[in-house]
């Protein structure tokens, strides 16, 4: 398949994948709640927390007045105005007090317009604008938030949108120093040591490719491209990816233009990545840096990867 069709399907996949959700538009009352709201661009303009951290964004001096106030370091945030994700981030995650709390006592959050002309000192004592620096750390899904340590290090990455449950988890992996000895998604998978997820308990879709899982393509490129699912069992997102959008009928048939893979993310199933390396599914999560399921990642015939999806989506998002 050219690559400008391959792309232009892709982007038609991730559009549609979730556009179905846009007909289930519900106020955001609690953490179940999640998945449920609208993702237009905002009308009203978002404003920041008033406890969010107002600067001159001389971010050297920001990251020594943490340390002094005994913080663990800051998180750089990243965001749009009208950017729904955003307001989820505000509204839900910081609307909950324990969250907010936490965040407060270990961290300063500084704010960045993505779009801004405004200029910003980067940790590296660079003067540049704030959209410059967006484009520079690749932050163009918003909002994204950069954790760094009280030394300057980057400690953890976050792009997109995440529940309470996996920001929680990412505040205290920095906050507690985790992140000098394990990957944020290892950290994460100790919370699951006590779960065994069997493979009845992931949802089912007839295009899927059984086991074994040769999905190699690196000595010959395959005939199509390629979608992998990963997903666990007891998953409400991946039980609402399954319900909703890939019951659509327009959604089946372009999904099946591809060879379509789905792994337990937790799973010791052996897979041949399209690179040619033995693993198992677990590993190539983990070798991916995923953590969140339902994450669905596209590769072209050479297996190249050519884009990911690992947060809360909605159509609005992946029509870009």
């Amino acid at each position: 398949m050219p690559m400008n069709k391959l792309l232009c399907n892709t982007s038609i996949i991730v559009v549609m994948l979730l556009a179905s959700f846009n007909q289930f538009a519900f106020a955001i009352d609690s953490e179940s709640d999640v998945y449920a709201f609208d993702d237009f661009p905002l009308e009203d303009l978002l404003q920041y927390p008033d406890w969010f951290k107002q600067s001159f964004l001389d971010l050297p001096d920001d990251l020594d007045e943490a340390a002094l106030n005994n913080k663990r370091g800051i998180i750089v945030y990243f965001g749009q105005k009208r950017c729904a994700y955003c307001k989820m981030l505000l509204d839900v995650n910081f609307g909950l007090s324990d969250i907010t709390t936490y965040t407060r006592n270990h961290f300063d959050i500084l704010p960045i317009d993505i779009w801004s002309t405004e200029e910003v000192t980067t940790l590296n004592n660079e003067v540049i604008t704030q959209r410059e620096y967006a484009l520079r750390e690749k932050t163009n899904f918003t909002p994204s938030l950069i954790f760094y340590d009280s030394q300057g290090k980057e400690a953890l990455r976050l792009r997109g949108y995440y529940p309470p449950y996996q920001f929680r988890a990412a505040l205290e992996y920095v906050a507690d120093g985790h992140y000098q000895k394990e990957s944020f998604p290892e950290y994460l998978a100790r919370g699951d040591s006590g779960t065994a997820f069997e493979p009845g308990d992931l949802n089912e879709e007839d295009y899927f490719i059984p086991p074994p899982h040769n999905l190699d393509r690196s000595r010959f490129p395959g005939q199509r491209p390629l979608l992998v699912y990963f997903e666990q069992g007891n998953c409400h997102a991946c039980d609402i990816l399954h319900g909703q959008p890939l019951r659509d009928p327009a959604i089946d048939k372009l999904l099946r233009g591809f060879d379509n893979v789905q792994l337990d993310i937790a799973g010791q199933t052996p897979v041949i990545t399209p690179k040619g390396k033995r693993t198992t599914a677990q590993q190539w999560a983990k070798d991916l840096g995923l953590f969140y399921t339902p994450s669905l990642v596209f590769f072209d015939e050479q297996g190249s990867e050519i884009i990911r999806v690992d947060s809360v989506v909605r159509f609005y998002r992946l029509r870009k």
